[in-house]
């Protein structure tokens, strides 16, 4: 049997090339931002004491979660993990009795 040579030039779809420009961007994306991936995930950040005071004290003036999270330069996700790790509570204290 005699194999026929294969052609030198490689075609690609419009998907693959559309996905490697995505990756491509996502990666610059990362670059340009600082963020240092680890696992497709960004790397974790340690909560220091002056997080935690100011997480405490935004709780108190009733502050939307989104909002912390955007203060404290955080996810939102991380941000009610914390909460419920160490025992607080993002429910408004100015509630109605009645309620």
């Amino acid at each position: 049997m005699v194999k026929k040579a294969k052609k030198s030039g490689k075609k690609t779809s419009k998907k693959n090339t559309r996905e490697n420009t995505t990756k491509k961007a996502v990666k610059a994306g990362a670059k340009k931002s600082g963020a240092k991936k680890k696992g497709g995930r960004a790397e974790r950040q340690p909560w220091s004491q002056d997080d935690l005071k100011q997480l405490k004290t935004l709780i108190k003036e009733n502050t939307p979660t989104r909002l912390i999270a955007m203060k404290l330069k955080r996810s939102e996700i991380s941000v009610r993990g914390k909460v419920q790790r160490d025992g607080l509570s993002l429910r408004p204290t100015n509630r109605s009795p009645r309620n």
